[in-house]
């Protein structure tokens, strides 16, 4: 029976805002480290992970910095900064250990319906670009997460790994590319579907759709009022929690303003929405296996670097091209034009107005991109698949991502395209913004959730010892550890059926 207090309000230890990956994540390290705690999972929509979490809205590469260039930036000097690559690629190897761990335990089953093995590749083109690749292949050499990366200017042996990328190309192109055998395809809304679903089941969790968040507040006890409409019935209620996570994707940004904390001064967001070509011709999709990255054009962000993607969607396999970057106010795919309107407050109208100056490039290219016609899809497809035919392709509107304006001292307000987690001074309440590469990350980041929300806890020999369990690297670095990271990986690939090579022959 659920639990009310005097005020008549539903009480609650946890409150989950947002039926995704995250609140999937975080919810299962809770259960599985407080039993018996009680928690409300809240989710907007009729169904969970239908945004940001969703296989058709972005989320599903698998993002662990084997195959994405702008992770590894060219620095002014010509050196290649690989620090960001690093820690995706460790948070990845983290994220594998816990999917793991459940699957060994039984918490959820067939992994061949989240993850699969996929070759990561970056392909370039151009004197400058291939200069740039082999520079990154030799940087990334020296650390242990990416052996097993091979690099290749061989135009039959490309031709025998990407035939769609390589066949009608002209042969007086300079080109190259790295491959990474050991690369993934994961389905995050599978994945948050399987967790959740453990979840439901479990004493004391209860999962509401169609359950709005209007409001929260702090009540004089301390703990947190989240006011809750639901959808189909029109009727609100009061739960109060003693611990709320905002991991509502592009809706967080608003309900954490809501929430009034002062950490969450002169944060904004900047909308940036999405489109895939998708491949509708059953031919071509069986002849392509890799996810190849390219290089993202001046001005855009990092959501929009062009990769002909091979993804398994449904039990079947898919074929993207994207993404193709546009500009809406919603902050959400099922949002409200109204969504940036509402987000600007006065503690925030001077870092926006500050980071919209200092990246109009990137206003303009948003322009250009939603002002493409098919045609000029088709043109930026073919410089990576030359014999595309536009009747095999279908456009697919792809989900919403808020960029991150914070605070800075310098500029007044800068444009992050990363995830940023902000919590309360207290520790009881925390909210995720941000977007790529979050959902392949996710286990690190609710590990950093935990460990600013839960301090004492986290100390605790219970809690350490269970997180070992199902993360058994906790407490360690696999950057800085070749064997362990050598035995995480080949535990990870036995458990999900995943590839474990670590080297290719190259001609």
């Amino acid at each position: 029976m659920t639990k009310k207090n005097k005020n008549n309000a539903v009480e609650a230890d946890i409150v989950l805002i947002g039926a995704g990956i995250m609140s999937a994540t975080l919810g299962t390290l809770l259960k599985q480290l407080m039993p018996d705690a009680t928690i409300q999972i809240l989710e907007r929509l009729d169904e969970v992970a239908a945004e940001s979490s969703d296989a058709w809205n972005n989320a599903g590469t698998g993002h662990s910095a084997l195959c994405e260039l702008n992770y590894t930036p060219e620095q002014p000097d010509g050196s290649i900064k690989i620090d960001k690559a690093i820690n995706i690629a460790e948070s990845f190897e983290v994220s594998k250990q816990f999917w793991s761990s459940l699957v060994e335990e039984g918490l959820i089953s067939m992994p061949d319906q989240f993850i699969r093995s996929i070759p990561h590749m970056s392909f370039v083109i151009g004197k400058k670009n291939v200069s740039f690749l082999k520079k990154r292949y030799d940087t990334m050499q020296e650390n242990h997460l990416f052996k097993g990366m091979v690099y290749t200017e061989n135009k039959e042996q490309l031709k025998e790994w990407i035939p769609l990328v390589m066949d009608g190309r002209d042969s007086n192109d300079h080109v190259a590319a790295t491959r990474m055998e050991i690369g993934t395809d994961v389905n995050f809304g599978a994945l948050t579907r399987a967790m959740l679903q453990y979840l439901w089941k479990q004493k004391g969790v209860a999962l509401k759709l169609a359950h709005e968040v209007q409001d929260i507040e702090r009540g004089n006890n301390g703990r947190w009022n989240v006011e809750v409409k639901n959808l189909t019935t029109k009727r609100k209620k009061v739960i109060s929690a003693k611990f709320v996570f905002i991991g509502a994707g592009g809706g967080s940004l608003l309900l954490l303003e809501k929430s009034d904390i002062p950490e969450a001064k002169g944060f904004g967001g900047f909308p940036v929405g999405g489109q895939w070509l998708k491949c509708i011709n059953p031919e071509v999709i069986k002849r392509h296996h890799a996810k190849v990255y390219g290089k993202a054009a001046v001005g855009a962000p990092p959501m929009s670097v062009p990769h002909l993607d091979t993804r398994f969607i449904d039990g079947k396999q898919a074929l993207l091209f994207g993404p193709y970057a546009g500009f809406s106010t919603k902050f959400l795919k099922n949002g409200s034009y109204f969504d940036l309107a509402t987000s600007i407050k006065i503690g925030n109208i001077r870092p926006l107005l500050a980071a919209g100056w200092d990246n109009i490039p990137l206003t303009k290219y948003l322009i250009s991109e939603v002002m493409q016609s098919p045609e000029d899809r088709m043109k930026a497809l073919r410089q990576y698949m030359p014999e595309a035919k536009q009747e095999d392709w279908e456009l697919e509107i792809a989900g919403q991502r808020v960029q991150v304006i914070k605070k800075d001292a310098e500029h007044g307000g800068k444009l992050e395209f990363g995830t940023e987690v902000v919590t309360s001074a207290d520790g009881s309440l925390s909210a995720l913004l941000g977007a790529s590469p979050g959902a392949s990350t996710a286990v690190s980041i609710m590990i950093d959730v935990l460990a600013r929300c839960f301090p004492e806890q986290m100390k605790e020999v219970s809690w350490k010892k269970r997180l070992q369990q199902l993360i058994p690297s906790y407490g360690y670095s696999l950057a800085e550890n070749e064997e362990l990271t050598k035995k995480m990986r080949a535990r990870s690939a036995q458990v999900l059926d995943l590839n474990v090579t670590e080297q290719v022959d190259v001609k």
